[in-house]
C-alpha cells in the first residue's frame, strides 16, 4: 500500500493513496517524512524560495534515505511567467536562481544532473472561445494549445474549421491512425482535436480560470544538457539515464518554463513530440521522459475526464490520474529512488519513485506539502 502524507503547517495526516481512506502508519520512512515536511513548509508556486524548497528536501532525503536515483522538477519559473508579465532583469535573476539551486544540489549530494528545459514561452495574443459550441469542448488547466470537441454539430465544425486562430482540426480516426503505436487508448477520446496557433489559448471546460500572461510556444524541440550523452528525442532520455546510473549517481532534472535562450548549461536540442504534435509542460511530457515512450493516448489532448470522476474513483488526491505509472526509469533503477518537485501530482504519478514529495497546490492556492511513500520504500 502506498501511503500519502499531508502536511499543512503543524498538522499532518496519512491516507491510503489509492482509496483516500485515513490510515495509521508508524514506519521508519513515514516518520522520516513527517520530520522532513515539518521542517520545510511549502512557500508557494510563484515564490522564488520554492526552488530552494525542492533542493533542501532533496538533500535531506539524500542524507537520510540515501537513494541512488533522483528525479527533480523546478516549476516556479513556469508558474511565475505564465501568470505575470516579468521585467527582463527580474526574469533573468529567477533563471539564474534555479540553475544555482541545481548546482547546489549537485555539489552537496554528489549526483550528476541531466537537465531538461520544458520549452520556450511566448506572450498571450488572445483567446479562442469555444463556450458557444453545441457540443462539449474541453481543454486543460495545463494545456493552452490543444482542446477536444465531443458530439459537435455541423455548425460547430464549420466554426472551428474556419477560425483564423485554430491551426488544425483533427478527427479522432485521423489522430488514432496517425499516432497510435499500440498503447492502450483511453475512453472519451475527443471526436475532434483542435490545435491553436502559437500565442493563442482555448477557453473551454477545464481551461485555466486565471488570466494568462504567457503560454507555451510551439516547442517542437527542447533543450537537454549534453553532459551525459546525445539525445535526439526526449524518449531517449530514459535509456541515457539508465546507461549512466549504473556507474554514477545520476539525477534527472526538469526545469519548466524555459527553452534554449535561457538554458544556462551546454545543451542539445531534442525532439519534443511526434510529427506536428508537441508536448506542452504536463503529464505527457513528464511520462515521455520517465518511461521513454510517447504518451499521446494515456492522457490525450482534450481528454474528457469528468465522466470517470466520483466517490468511487481511485487515487482521489491525484486529479484525473487513476493508476500509478509502470516501467519508469526510477523503477528500472531497482534501488532506492526519490522524486521531489514544486509540481503537484506529477511527482508521484509520473516518476515511479519509492518516495516522492511535492507541493499540494491547486490553481496556485497553497494547501501544503504531500509525500508519497511507496510499497517498496
Amino acid at each position: 500500500m502506498a501511503i500519502a502524507l499531508f502536511d499543512v503547517r503543524k498538522w499532518q495526516t496519512t491516507v491510503d493513496l489509492r482509496t483516500g481512506q485515513t490510515v495509521n502508519s508508524d514506519s521508519r520512512q513515514v516518520n522520516m517524512m513527517r520530520s522532513i515536511l515539518d521542517r520545510h513548509p511549502y512557500p508557494g508556486d510563484v515564490n522564488l524560495e520554492s526552488n530552494q524548497w525542492v533542493t533542501d528536501i532533496a538533500l535531506n532525503l539524500v542524507e537520510e534515505y540515501q537513494p541512488g536515483f533522483v528525479f527533480l522538477s523546478y516549476s516556479q519559473l513556469y508558474f511565475s511567467r505564465r501568470f505575470s508579465h516579468l521585467p527582463g532583469e527580474e526574469w533573468q535573476q529567477m533563471v539564474g536562481h534555479v540553475f544555482d539551486e541545481i548546482a547546489r544540489f549537485e555539489r552537496e549530494s554528489g549526483f550528476q544532473a541531466l537537465v531538461v528545459g520544458s520549452g520556450e514561452m511566448v506572450p498571450l495574443k488572445g483567446y479562442i472561445d469555444l463556450s458557444q459550441l453545441d457540443g462539449v469542448a474541453t481543454a486543460s488547466n495545463w494545456s493552452t494549445t490543444y482542446a477536444g470537441v465531443y458530439d459537435p454539430s455541423p455548425a460547430d465544425l464549420e466554426y472551428v474549421q474556419s477560425h483564423p486562430h485554430i491551426a488544425r482540426v483533427v478527427s479522432q480516426a485521423e489522430f488514432v491512425s496517425h499516432f497510435h503505436n499500440g498503447e492502450d487508448i483511453r475512453p472519451h477520446l475527443p471526436d475532434f482535436l483542435l490545435m491553436a496557433r502559437e500565442g493563442y489559448a482555448f477557453k473551454a471546460l477545464s481551461a485555466s480560470l486565471r488570466p494568462l500572461a504567457n503560454l507555451t510556444a510551439w516547442n517542437h524541440s527542447i533543450p537537454v544538457s549534453d553532459n551525459l550523452g546525445e539525445v535526439e528525442t526526449i524518449t531517449e532520455v530514459r535509456p541515457l539515464i539508465e546507461a549512466n546510473f549504473r556507474t554514477r549517481k545520476t539525477a534527472l532534472v526538469i526545469v519548466e518554463g524555459i527553452g534554449s535562450a535561457d538554458f544556462r548549461r551546454s545543451h542539445q536540442m531534442s525532439k519534443n513530440g511526434l510529427d506536428w504534435h508537441f508536448y506542452e509542460p504536463g503529464e505527457g511530457q513528464f511520462l515521455a521522459l520517465t518511461t521513454g515512450r510517447h504518451q499521446l493516448f494515456s492522457f490525450p489532448p482534450g481528454y474528457l475526464y469528468y465522466p470517470e470522476d466520483g466517490d468511487s474513483k481511485e487515487y482521489p488526491f491525484s486529479s484525473y490520474f487513476d493508476q500509478l505509472p509502470e516501467d519508469t526509469v526510477a523503477q528500472a533503477y531497482g534501488g532506492k529512488s526519490i522524486a521531489v518537485g514544486n509540481r503537484s501530482m506529477f511527482m508521484h504519478m509520473t516518476s515511479g519513485a519509492n518516495i516522492s514529495v511535492e507541493c499540494f497546490s491547486r490553481g496556485l492556492y497553497n494547501h501544503g506539502n504531500m509525500a508519497v511513500i511507496g510499497d517498496g520504500a
